[in-house]
């Protein structure tokens, strides 16, 4: 499909990216499930190829891309069946960095984030707090030039990895309402006493992202990486949440396509009955049903890529293709299994892998829950 916002220019990016993960990642997928992470070398050469946070400013290292950019690499990694960790760290964290920080820490950790020597991630979600991230626990009181952080946060993506966390905490545990208090400071993950990660914890899909808890005990952070202003974190976090759950939507419908794809091919070469499947009109009609979906979803993602692109408010539209873009994935996943019969269930078939990945995109970046909330809220209900 021609995207309206990618030009030449993209598509000859897109060929050179390909070429690259095609020789440096999908070869060792299988072994990075297993280890459950990225290895930090793949990091580098994505660093060392221009490939992390494209977007920044060519005075810091980076090429001054645009959106279109962060939108084939989201999209080649996603039909590699791994990647959310680097589309998270180029296009989710570093907006946060680009936006709120001073220019002193902008040249203390941009050179790190486009080299892949200091990896990305962002902690909100604690044992007790998820969606509701008014009511985090997580303090950082002032003492002197430092913050003693004390608290838990959990399911964070990179955690294991990261050298550089941005965490929401509480520097005013007594503000009303609640969520004045949160503020977001930056964790230096080598530099911080009292800081500690979990180990890697086990997750039903999405191997190749490692997740962790992270653990803070009287933990010191200067006060000098408080991001932006006290008590602003909640508004800086409502603010950029708009990409985050935009680049969600794209991978979910780029997993729609993948697995479509894979389905195709199998029904095309499994025979059944004298001839192949896709000849059984029960297998047809599914799949016309599951592309006619596919296609619709892809045409209103596009629209808000190009949106986004040219900075309109869209958060009502993307928490729809959040919603719409994840659950369809889940029904694609179902389908797509079925069709593919018992060998669809053997981890040697990548709709196996498809299938156990998709289920917690409906989970991270806002429940489809809270989507739901927030579409009726935006609709005056």
């Amino acid at each position: 499909m021609n995207h309206l916002y990618l030009t030449q220019e993209h598509e000859i990016f897109r060929q050179g990216f390909k070429k690259f993960l095609a020789k440096e990642a999908q070869p060792f997928i299988e072994k990075w499930e297993e280890e459950k992470m990225t290895p930090r070398s793949f990091w580098n050469k994505l660093g060392e190829n221009g490939y992390l946070c494209p977007q920044l400013d060519e005075k810091y290292g980076g090429f001054n891309a645009d959106f279109g950019y962060s939108v084939v690499i989201a999209e080649e990694l996603t039909k590699m069946a791994g990647g959310f960790g680097i589309s998270l760290h180029s296009d989710i964290v570093m907006p946060y960095l680009e936006s709120f920080a001073n220019e002193e820490q902008k040249q203390r950790w941009y050179p790190g984030c486009l080299s892949g020597d200091q990896i990305l991630a962002i902690a909100m979600t604690e044992p007790g707090a998820g969606s509701d991230l008014a009511n985090i626990r997580t303090t950082a009181v002032r003492d002197g030039d430092y913050y003693i952080v004390n608290g838990e946060k959990t399911f964070i993506t990179n955690g294991y990895s990261a050298d550089l966390i941005i965490l929401a905490v509480k520097t005013d545990p007594k503000a009303t309402p609640a969520h004045k208090g949160i503020s977001l400071i930056v964790v230096e993950a080598d530099k911080t006493p009292g800081f500690t990660r979990g180990k890697k914890l086990k997750k039903l899909g999405q191997h190749v992202n490692d997740t962790s808890e992270l653990i803070f005990a009287d933990a010191r952070v200067p006060v000098s990486n408080l991001l932006g202003e006290e008590g602003k974190g909640f508004y800086y976090l409502m603010q950029k949440l708009q990409q985050e759950r935009l680049v969600v939507a794209l991978e979910g419908i780029v997993t729609c396509e993948v697995m479509l794809d894979l389905t195709l091919e199998y029904v095309k070469q499994r025979k059944a009955f004298g001839k192949p499947i896709s000849q059984f009109q029960n297998t047809q009609f599914k799949i016309a049903d599951l592309a006619t979906e596919i296609t619709i979803g892809r045409t209103f993602i596009d629209t808000l890529i190009r949106k986004h692109m040219d900075r309109e408010n869209i958060v009502t539209e993307v928490s729809m293709a959040k919603m719409w873009s994840t659950e369809l994935a889940k029904k694609v996943a179902g389908e797509c299994m079925q069709l593919h019969g018992g060998y669809g269930y053997m981890e040697e078939y990548e709709i196996s892998r498809r299938y156990r990945d998709v289920p917690v995109s409906t989970i991270y970046a806002g429940t489809n829950e809270i989507m739901k909330t927030i579409i009726a809220k935006n609709l005056e209900l």
